[in-house]
């Protein structure tokens, strides 16, 4: 929240009280008149260079190759944090997993339980869209059997069996 400050002179309409013409000066007191500059005749042009056209202002926009090296870079990044914590974790740690025995770094432990977590988040929503997509094979199927099929004929206003008569 700021406050945009010129650092310009401005003309100023209050008069110096502190100044010898202080009192002598009628001008100060009116609002400084700025004059509009004059345009040439149409047929009194001065000959010279044209002034040039400003060119169109190009929009670049993202690609999907700039888009793959901001995830190359950030996942990177993300690997050399990952190589900090497990240099930074290097204590062997006993892990036991349904029945077998082992020693591991803590950092690696840590990381392999973190992938493994992450390979379950995958499966999970591998099987879910698997499941969208099987429901939406079926949906354009019964369309498209409606849509070849030939339309049926309107029922008929009045019929013998018309329990309304």
């Amino acid at each position: 929240m700021g406050v945009a400050v010129s650092t310009e002179p401005q003309p100023s309409n209050q008069r110096s009280a502190t100044g010898p013409d202080a009192q002598l000066d009628p001008q100060l007191d009116a609002a400084p008149e700025q004059s509009a500059p004059v345009a040439p005749p149409p047929g009194d042009q001065q000959p010279g260079p044209a002034a040039p056209t400003p060119l169109p202002q190009h929009k670049i926009r993202p690609t999907r190759l700039s888009g793959l090296w901001f995830a190359v870079v950030f996942f990177a990044v993300v690997l050399l944090f990952l190589l900090i914590f497990i240099l930074q974790n290097g204590r062997a740690v006993d892990v036991s997993y349904l029945g077998a025995h082992g020693h591991l770094p803590l950092g690696v432990a840590m990381l392999l339980s973190a992938v493994c977590g992450v390979l379950l988040t995958i499966l999970a929503g591998a099987a879910r869209i698997s499941q969208l997509r099987a429901v939406a094979r079926r949906h354009r199927r019964a369309d498209a059997r409606r849509s070849a099929a030939p339309p049926r004929a309107p029922a008929a206003a009045s019929s013998p069996s018309d329990p309304a008569r």
